[in-house]
């Protein structure tokens, strides 16, 4: 073994996740990489999990990695009347968050002794006291954008500011230090109410805290976020923010389930011709928008998978499809040559990665859109809540796909199917957004490369991480 590979193997990691799969699924592909490094990694876990994916995901994970060590974080009982939300993702950070003063005794029985912990952006300002009790070297894994990470860290200054729509000044654009404005329009809508609510007090006490950790993870690569990374670590910006490290693009890891029904489909359709359409895990539409979604689709007369999801938490979609879509979108796509509609989760990269997938519509949360970087897919984008304008602002930026920006918020704007039928016609037909994916999936693919920025990035977090120990 070489001296740099005897280095990596006494580097032991603990990952620390929140609740979705929008946050597990980059910490368990983290965990493979670091794996593939020769890094000793012990995975923690909330139990249990607010949803039956992310169970599955878990166990599919620890299966198909066994060097992985998994550890539970038993959640303590959760007294849902003092919650500040009825959102079952954002109660469980809650949870989460009030169970960090266990996490001392677990840390510690960790055996060998831990090198660094790496926590999830959301639960920083509950970890990083814990963490530096007992001396340990705290990393945020940061699970959106880099263009978010700019304003995660500068909300608390804009908030107390009173920068905000409803001020004196009543701003369109918000200004973040040596950055592009952001537009109002582009903000999570609770951050712009007068009134406490759970979103904006996570991201005001996380973003304070971001900036005692001892570095920022992305998931993100220089060619693709060139103008914001480079400004996250430029000498301008305010003092003491720790470096914002890219560590991307983490390749898929090769776990979990394949589903045969929608693959023997993909099998038998032209390459290129298919157009995925999936919002995640946590985006339910009205059953009106669902129907002029699906109308747009037949519309289109383009070939379709269409994962639909009506519940915001895996385990409660029960409902029979056809009572999700209606009989007549039923029986517009039963049998039909060019279109597939599942109501069950799919393993998204799978799908993605098929010669056969054209096109993504897709919601912009930050994993759809890396994996549709990884495996150069064009974007149609339709934001519907959190930070998947931002992001959808990167894609647009990057060439690789288009955003219709009038269509606004999904939670609150209905588009109808005849403009959805205009715009996935449009992605499916250009050829430059084509041509932009294609090269931006090669230059994801090579950006772990030694002599590139994301490697080296990669390389010098092992080494400090082992001069820490």
């Amino acid at each position: 073994m070489s001296q740099i590979s005897e280095r990596k193997s006494t580097i032991h990691v603990a990952l620390f996740p929140s609740s979705g799969m929008g946050h597990l699924t980059p910490f368990l592909r983290l965990a493979a990489s670091l794996v593939a490094n020769d890094v000793r990694v012990t995975f923690i876990a909330a139990h249990p999990t607010v949803s039956l994916a992310e169970s599955r995901a878990l166990s599919s994970f620890f299966t198909s990695f066994p060097q992985v060590s998994p550890k539970q974080l038993c959640l303590l009982p959760n007294d849902e009347s003092s919650s500040n939300t009825d959102d079952p993702f954002y109660r469980r950070y809650e949870v989460i968050c009030s169970s960090c003063r266990l996490l001392p005794p677990l840390l510690s029985s960790i055996s060998p002794p831990l090198s660094a912990l790496i926590t999830d952006m959301s639960l920083i300002s509950a970890v990083l006291p814990v963490s530096r009790a007992i001396g340990l070297p705290n990393y945020v894994f940061f699970t959106s954008s880099a263009k978010m990470l700019t304003l995660f860290m500068s909300f608390h200054k804009i908030f107390v500011t009173k920068a905000m729509p409803g001020s004196q000044d009543n701003k369109d654009v918000i200004e973040i230090p040596n950055q592009e404005p952001i537009p109002v329009s582009w903000f999570p809508p609770p951050l712009l109410e007068e009134e406490d609510n759970f979103l904006k007090n996570s991201l005001i006490q996380n973003g304070k805290s971001m900036v005692d950790a001892d570095g920022i993870l992305i998931n993100t690569f220089d060619d693709f976020e060139p103008d914001t990374l480079n400004a996250l670590n430029n000498a301008k910006m305010p003092c003491g923010l720790p470096p914002a490290i890219a560590i991307g693009l983490l390749p898929p890891a090769n776990f979990g389930e394949s589903h045969s029904h929608p693959l023997a489909w993909l099998g038998n359709q032209p390459i290129g011709s298919v157009i995925y359409v999936s919002f995640g895990s946590r985006t339910a539409m009205s059953r009106d928008q669902i129907r002029e979604l699906g109308d747009g689709l037949v519309q289109s007369s383009v070939r379709f998978v269409w994962m639909v999801k009506s519940k915001k938490v895996d385990q409660e979609d029960t409902e029979d499809l056809e009572d999700v879509i209606g009989q007549k979108l039923m029986t517009a796509t039963s049998g039909a040559a060019n279109g597939l509609v599942v109501n069950r989760w799919l393993n998204q990269s799978e799908i993605l990665g098929h010669p056969v997938i054209g096109g993504f519509l897709s919601h912009c949360g930050w994993n759809s859109v890396t994996e549709a970087v990884w495996h150069g897919v064009p974007m149609l984008a339709w934001p519907q809540h959190g930070d998947q304008k931002i992001n959808a602002s990167v894609v647009k930026r990057a060439g690789i796909g288009i955003w219709e920006e009038s269509w606004g918020w999904g939670e609150k704007d209905m588009v109808k199917g005849e403009e959805i039928a205009e715009r996935v016609k449009e992605t499916m037909r250009d050829e430059s957004l084509k041509a932009r994916a294609a090269s931006m999936k090669e230059a994801a693919r090579t950006a772990l490369g030694v002599d590139r920025d994301s490697g080296r990035g990669f390389k010098a977090l092992l080494t400090e991480m082992w001069g820490a120990k």
